[in-house]
Formats: structure tokens, sequence, C-alpha cells
């Protein structure tokens, strides 16, 4: 059985646990501090030393390089971060250890060193690794088994996410450009310990949330633990790996937006709106702001198909997302295309790419993390979000060599491969998804 409380709080709020939105903002503020920091980091690597405000002149080759590098090992260290949850201090601690190594590592950034750079880097890696496989896995813990809200309360807790990236798109990404690289660095580090604020205060909120099982006083919490998988957990598992090849091709795709699009808005892209010059960074607020205003329809979408007993599976939603993710990319085949005809594109293309890839994403991201705390046994719970983290990662890597490829093969191939690898791949998945949901024994069928 998926991660659960015995003893779920009673208060809530718009119909769910008020522990909901304890983590709802303290993800707000990890993520205005994590997403704030990768909007201005490839621009930092590749700003002249020369300029008024100097970065340190990297190529965009090396730039999307470390990039990849450090968004895969953001994510990757979830896994060790999930098994010190599962094996020795429980969810709560680790989301707390995690955001305390994120206020240092981000406050760190702020210095002008390299020492400072790398060990900020070094210290935001290990605390995100402890941190976001942790916190998504407790807002499973806040619902029972079958409790058909958890879909909506992932959906929720994702939004807060991408308020938190949309507003650091905005205030870090115009600090960072205007007033200073560190700066902007600086103010994110103020934004993660914020979260530990609200964190810290909330704790009355999620007693019986987030707890290490092996001290637990419920018997049929330990004896979860103790005892080998069934064949059923064992099933759901293979699923869940199987499920995460997506992941990585999504994220592989999608994760262009800080790396290569990031990059393209700048140099490629005519940003002038009535005579002013709209930052580079601030296109990465377009992805926040789309699931901001449709993250609530989409869900109340998938919820009304299943309501009429319609295919709303989560493994369907997420092969539809990955296959509208796809499609997004097309919009930047014509941008290229029409880059090297005009020598600039409209920023209406990528205004339509964003809202494409915002819709794949509600349709796979939430929808992924709901389904591990359905379908992962008790005691791997945080072990297999860190892993689908990890997946993440893998993709973050992969968006990265793709980033790096385009500097010889151009944008107009590499948007245009993704579009049409994606969409396809997509669609040989859907052929056999219904083999793999018999692997679910039911899972979703027991949601009431």
């Amino acid at each position: 059985m998926s991660n659960q409380v015995t003893g779920v709080a009673e208060r809530q709020i718009f119909g769910h646990p008020i522990g909901l939105f304890v983590l709802f903002f303290t993800e707000m503020w990890e993520r205005f501090s994590y997403y704030g920091m990768r909007a201005i980091l490839v621009l930092y690597l590749v700003a002249k030393t020369t300029e008024d405000n100097p970065g340190l002149g990297w190529t965009d080759g090396e730039a999307l390089k470390l990039y990849g590098w450090y968004t895969m090992l953001v994510y990757v260290a979830s896994i060790p971060g999930g098994w010190i949850a599962d094996k020795m201090i429980g969810q709560k601690k680790s989301v707390l250890y995690g955001g305390i190594l994120l206020c240092f590592g981000h406050g760190i950034l702020a210095v002008e060193q390299m020492w400072a750079f790398y060990s900020g880097l070094g210290l935001i890696i290990a605390g995100v690794g402890l941190l976001k496989p942790n916190i998504s896995t407790m807002v499973g813990g806040l619902y029972k088994q079958g409790d058909i809200r958890r879909d909506k309360g992932f959906t929720i807790f994702y939004i807060g996410i991408n308020i938190g990236a949309f507003l650091s798109s905005i205030i870090v990404g115009y600090v960072g450009e205007v007033h200073g690289w560190h700066y902007g660095f600086g103010l994110a580090g103020i934004g993660m310990l914020l979260g530990m604020l609200v964190y810290l205060w909330g704790q009355k909120h999620l007693v019986d949330v987030g707890n290490y099982f092996g001290t637990s006083v419920n018997q049929e919490e330990v004896e979860a633990m103790k005892r080998p998988l069934t064949k059923i957990e064992k099933d759901r598992i293979v699923v869940l790996l199987l499920s995460f090849i997506l992941v990585i091709v999504f994220w592989g795709a999608f994760e262009q937006a800080g790396g290569l699009m990031n990059i393209y808005a700048k140099e490629k892209t005519n940003r002038l709106l009535m005579g002013f010059e709209v930052p580079a960074s601030w296109f990465q607020s377009l992805n926040a702001m789309f699931i901001i205003f449709l993250g609530t329809g989409i869900a109340a979408f998938w919820a009304k198909r299943k309501l009429k007993g319609r295919l709303s599976s989560s493994l369907f939603k997420m092969i539809i997302g990955l296959i509208i993710m796809g499609t997004g990319f097309f919009f930047m085949s014509a941008a290229s295309s029409q880059y090297e005809t005009a020598g600039s594109s409209a920023m209406v293309w990528l205004v339509l790419a964003y809202l494409f890839h915002t819709i794949g994403e509600l349709c796979i991201s939430p929808v992924a993390l709901s389904f591990i705390t359905k379908l992962a046994p008790l005691k791997y719970g945080s072990i297999m979000m860190g892993v689908y983290f990890a997946m993440t990662g893998f993709g973050n890597k992969l968006a990265g060599f793709l980033g790096e490829s385009a500097q010889n093969l151009g944008e107009f191939k590499i948007f245009t491969g993704i579009a049409i690898f994606c969409v396809v791949f997509g669609i040989l998945v859907l052929l056999f998804r219904s083999r793999l949901e018999t692997l679910t024994h039911g899972v979703e069928d027991e949601e009431k």
C-alpha cells in the first residue's frame, strides 16, 4: 500500500487538510529560491566579463554543460535523500535539514567568488536532495488510501510550486539582470528562509505526517516496514519504474526552458513590447503563470472525465501530457524558421510553446507525484519519490546535452526533432498502456 497517515488532521481548508497548505507555502518559497536562481544561472554564466553587470564570460556550450550537470545532480540527490528519510530520520526532519542547507547554499551564492559559486551549488544539490522527495511524499501522507482528493491535493500543491516559480522569474530575474547577478542569488536565499519559517510555524498541523516509521507506535506501520514485499507491491514498483521512462523523455524536452530556450529568448527573439525590452528571464515565468491559471481547470477536466466513467487513469494522463508538450516544440521550430529568414523571431512563438508545455506538464507532473504515493510500498515511499526526481534529473542532463547539440545542428533541427520524437514515442506507449495498468492491480479503482 502507499504511504498514508494513521491520524489525518481533521482541520481542513477548501476541503483539504490544513497541513497541505503548510507544505504548499513551504514548497512555494523553496521553488522561489530554486527557480529564481535557475532563471539567471545560464545568463550569468554567459554574460561577458566586460559588461556593466559582468558574468563569467563562458561560451553557450560551456554554460549549458554545467546547467545540465547541475540540474541532473539536484534531482539525482533525491535518491539518497529519500533513503535517509525512509531508513534513518523520516520525511519531516529531512525537509527541515534540507531547507537549512538550501538557506546556506543560496546565501553563499551572493558572495562574488568562485569558491562561493561552486560551494553554493553543492549545498543546493544536497538541500534539494533532502527536501524535494520528502515534502512531496508528505503531501501524499495527508490522504488515506483510496481518497479521491489526492490528485486534486497534488494539483493544489503544484500550483504553490509555480506561484513561487512565477514570482521568482519576475523578481529574481529582474534584480539579477538589472541590478547584479549576486543580488539575485541573495534574494533567492531570502525566499528559502521564508519557506523554512512557514514550515517551522506549521509543525502543529503535521504531527501525524512524515514521521520515521521505524519508531512508529502504530503496529501496522512497524510490520509493513519489516515484512518483505508482496507480489502486488513488486508489480506496482515495476509499473512505476517503467513509467519513469516517460519522465526522462518529458523533462529532457521540457527543460530546454532554462537552457536553450532561455538563450534563444535573449539572443534571437525580438523582445520589444511598446518600447520596453522584456528581460529574457521573464519568459521563464510564463510556464508558472499558465499553471496558476490553468491548474485547477485541467484537474477539474480529468476529475469530470473520471466521474463520467471515461478513460482518465494516471498513465493515460501522463502519456497525453508528453504528446501535448512535444507538440509545443513545433512553435519553436516556427520561431527558428522565422529567425533564419527575418533575423529575429516574434515573442508569440515562445508564448505558444510555453502554453503547450504547461498543459503537458499539468497532465504529467502532479499526476506522477500522486501516482507514486498510490503505488509505492510504505517502507519505500520516499525512496521511490527520490527515484522519480532522479529521473527528472537525468531528463535535465539530457536537456543539457540536446542544448549543447544545437551549437552544431542548429535550433531548428533540435526543436523539430524533439517535437517529432515526443509525439511518436507517446503514441507508441499509448498502445501498450493497458498492459501496464493491469500490473497496478486496480489501485485507482479504489478511489472514492
